[in-house]
């Protein structure tokens, strides 16, 4: 990244700054990288004073647990390829009172990160709104980088999407057919390159594809009804046949509330288990909200086969998926 460019707009123009397509598309080996989610600044005070809808004037708490994850990332080895948020990086909805604020405060503490670990970006329901709008849309743009990109790590293609988009895209219907159109384009080239038997193929075959997004596609099972915190039936159905036809090895969310330490806790994470067609879904690794322990986001690595292991911090002891 040049010392010109601004860390956290290197999504432009549906791509990541220093991670393309043209640099990355080459297996190098395994490599591990950090997933983490929910900032959302200002978020505690709210839900102790009961009022999430309208409270949220203090997050010193949140700003604080945001800079112990950082420190934590900074001290891996080896040095993670990137740190991704999945969403809800702020608590203030979009036009209401702290937004400013506590996103200017997120980013001061989100600049401690070593400059070797980009930061990617994912929007939530909290930085565009539950019903979002083209106005929303372009604020959190013009403050986080595109809503929807692809970036490829190590010849791993990664593929961040607005799920907001799939839950309630009624105030903006074309952006959610633009992003269901170039969506469509990615999986089309990514299934083609990898079922491609020709060894002079120019288009780069993706060793894993991964997902990532706010709202997870089922909590449980694939089957379950839905939801606050899924995606609806019909959307996850066709999504779930749409990225099993083109090798998706694993969404990685965030809005799960089904913890064994209660409702809205964190820094936490959990394993939501495998969808049967072939991938598995990891959720949730917040750093800003509460709970009765605070843990660090997933750290994840990836390897030749479709394999990730995941570790709650660097000294705990790894869970593996996919065996």
């Amino acid at each position: 990244m040049s010392e010109k460019e601004d860390l956290f707009l290197r999504a432009k123009h549906r791509t990541f700054s220093g991670l393309t397509e043209d640099a990355e598309r080459t297996w190098t080996g395994p490599f591990c990288f950090i997933q983490a989610a929910d900032p959302q600044l200002g978020l505690m005070k709210a839900w102790r004073e009961g009022d999430c809808d309208g409270g949220g004037d203090e997050w010193a708490e949140e700003v604080e647990l945001t800079k112990q994850t950082v420190e934590a990332v900074n001290r891996l080895r080896p040095r993670p390829r990137f740190m991704v948020l999945c969403g809800d990086l702020v608590h203030a909805m979009p036009g209401t009172p702290f937004r400013e604020g506590q996103e200017r405060d997120l980013k001061d503490a989100l600049k401690g990160t070593d400059p070797s670990i980009p930061l990617v970006f994912v929007s939530g329901n909290h930085d565009l709104g539950n019903t979002p709008t083209p106005s929303t849309v372009e604020q959190y743009c013009g403050a986080w980088g595109d809503d929807y990109f692809s970036f490829w790590v190590g010849g791993v293609l990664c593929l961040v999407l607005n799920s907001q988009l799939f839950y309630d895209a009624s105030a903006c219907p074309q952006l959610k057919e633009a992003q269901e159109t170039w969506l469509e384009a990615q999986l089309s080239k990514a299934s083609s390159s990898s079922s491609s038997s020709s060894s002079s193929s120019t288009e780069p075959k993706p060793k894993h594809i991964l997902v990532f997004q706010h709202i997870p596609l089922y909590l449980k099972s694939p089957d379950e009804e839905d939801d606050y915190f899924n995606l609806q039936k019909e959307v996850r159905r066709r999504l779930l046949d749409r990225f099993k036809r083109a090798g998706v090895g694993t969404p990685w969310c965030v809005e799960d509330v089904l913890q064994p330490l209660g409702r809205m806790s964190g820094p936490w994470w959990s394993l939501i288990g495998c969808f049967k067609a072939g991938a598995s879904m990891f959720d949730k690794a917040c750093v800003g909200t509460f709970t009765h322990t605070h843990r660090l986001p997933n750290q994840a690595t990836v390897t030749s086969v479709p394999s990730y292991t995941v570790s709650r911090s660097p000294t705990q002891s790894r869970e593996s998926l996919w065996k």
